[in-house]
């Protein structure tokens, strides 16, 4: 199914938005990068499973005091691809210019990071990623595997699956003085179409089935100063937190919300195409 036919059907399936048991929406957009805070890869299917999706940030950059560091402290790292094969454990970094740095991932010893609130003990990753990201930043750069469980997602299991709708994203480019937003800014797992924007705040506290799995939506996806940059380039570009100021004061889970995130329940295959339905 092509997006304009997932965009098209979603227009179909809108009149039974928040209906439990009705399809509120299609799936038309899935990204994951298996490095947080590098450049979002488009897949056209991915595998919900307890703590995940297996290679989705994968690994994490750390400083020298084993602080996460993310695209709010060094946005170009949005420039930078990783692809990861999670079977041979290989992981390809391309930078811009085309320089590519590879190899097979070997794992050194463990170290407890500060990530958000959280301590999650991860392994040091031993080969020519971190040396090429230093340079590349500009800054002393570690990357970690993260532990298996938790994953690299700012919430552990409980955020493991992160949504926004498409109408959402158009109301907000509807106040960005005609410039056209991309949703990769926003670095989220699923993208939908067929509710009315910002309609996915309600599914907060209830169960979504998203294709073949069940998530439980745990809470809204409070905004920070990553969206303000390109996601192709990490530079900033668009004052994405003003335009956001319409949604201060709610009553969300986190201030200035856009988006929701969620547990997965029930494991599943999730395609593009795939049908949302609140249950």
């Amino acid at each position: 199914m092509s997006v304009d036919e997932v965009v098209e059907a979603g227009a179909v399936l809108a009149d039974g938005a928040g209906r439990p048991g009705r399809a509120t929406a299609l799936v038309t957009a899935l990204a994951t990068t298996p490095v947080k805070g590098l450049r979002l890869l488009a897949r056209e299917e991915l595998l919900l499973e307890p703590a995940g999706v297996a290679g989705n940030r994968s690994f994490y950059l750390v400083d020298d005091r084993a602080r996460l560091v993310n695209g709010k402290l060094v946005g170009i790292l949005a420039a930078v691809r990783a692809d990861y094969d999670a079977v041979g454990g290989r992981l390809t970094m391309t930078f811009p210019g085309g320089s590519v740095v590879s190899g097979a991932i070997s794992l050194g010893e463990e170290i407890e990071t500060r990530f958000f609130s959280r301590r999650p003990v991860a392994r040091l990753v031993s080969g020519p990623w971190s040396d090429a990201l230093s340079e590349f930043a500009g800054r002393r750069l570690r990357m970690v595997r993260a532990d298996p469980v938790l994953g690299g997602v700012d919430r552990g299991r409980a955020g493991a699956v992160s949504l926004i709708s498409t109408a959402s994203v158009a109301r907000l480019e509807g106040l960005a003085d005609g410039r056209g937003i991309d949703a990769r800014r926003f670095r989220m797992l699923v993208e939908v179409t067929g509710p009315a924007a910002h309609e996915e705040d309600l599914w907060v506290g209830g169960n979504v089935r998203i294709g073949g799995a069940l998530v439980a939506m745990r809470g809204h996806v409070g905004r920070c100063l990553v969206t303000t940059q390109s996601p192709d380039t990490g530079v900033v570009d668009l004052p994405t937190l003003d335009l956001l100021s319409y949604r201060r004061g709610l009553r969300t889970t986190e201030p200035l919300a856009f988006g929701v995130y969620g547990e997965i329940v029930e494991p599943g295959l999730v395609k593009l195409g795939d049908p949302v339905v609140a249950v």
